[in-house]
């Protein structure tokens, strides 16, 4: 891979979560994990965030299937069905989201779609957005490990043929910002439903409405101020 360290403007790619980043599905995810905990007598609550928000299916059934002793493979079902019945039914693009996708082609930045979404779900996403858009889309199908693991962000990189470190990653969960910061991005956080902190090498906006070029470009340097 080249060498970015004496590059005025080392930003190659930027990888976008999909949800609760481009489209606003987290709340979504939460309604139909929180339809079916229903359905079993289980409340969620606050302390349920971390292992919904960002998490894959598989995850979030295991969790309730912990809580109420039901079947692993039943729950990823039902999970899976409530979700994508509310996702084909409202597909919201956050805002900000289609200007700055609009904007990168034009300073030779690469795209890429990096989802702990089954590919089923990114693909309807996808007929919204476009699919023509993104050079790669790495989705929960993809990898051994997804979020939190790095290995969706490491393998969006080599597909893409460019470093992590030439990567900023926008994402809207601690579950993604964990996934991309371990994989060597650098990450605007557009929190969406759980608060993000700054940090070294990471940016905090409200909004995609905020994002720039130079911001996104400034990040991938690591300029002083921006974390």
């Amino acid at each position: 891979m080249p060498d970015d360290s004496t590059d005025p403007h080392p930003l190659k790619a930027v990888l976008f979560d999909m949800d609760g980043t481009l489209v606003d599905t987290e709340e979504l995810w939460w309604q139909a994990v929180e339809h079916v905990a229903s359905t079993l007598g289980y409340e969620l609550t606050d302390a349920d965030l971390p292992d919904v928000l960002g998490r894959p299916v598989e995850h979030t059934a295991a969790v309730l299937g912990r809580a109420t002793g039901s079947p692993l493979a039943s729950l990823a079902a039902d999970l899976l069905r409530q979700f994508a019945t509310r996702v084909e039914a409202r597909i919201v693009v956050r805002p900000g989201a289609v200007e700055l996708l609009d904007r990168l082609p034009s300073h030779d930045i690469a795209i890429g779609l990096v989802s702990a979404s089954p590919r089923s779900i990114v693909n309807t996403v996808l007929r919204a957005l476009g699919p023509d858009r993104f050079a790669v889309t790495i989705t929960a199908d993809d990898t051994e490990r997804t979020k939190p693991a790095p290995d969706p962000y490491l393998m969006a990189a080599h597909v893409l043929g460019v470093p992590t470190t030439a990567c900023v990653a926008i994402e809207d969960s601690p579950a993604g910002v964990r996934s991309a910061e371990t994989a060597g991005c650098h990450v605007l956080a557009v929190p969406s439903l759980t608060p993000i902190p700054p940090a070294p090498g990471r940016a905090v906006l409200d909004s995609l409405e905020q994002a720039d070029i130079p911001l996104l470009q400034a990040l991938a340097a690591c300029r002083a101020g921006l974390a």
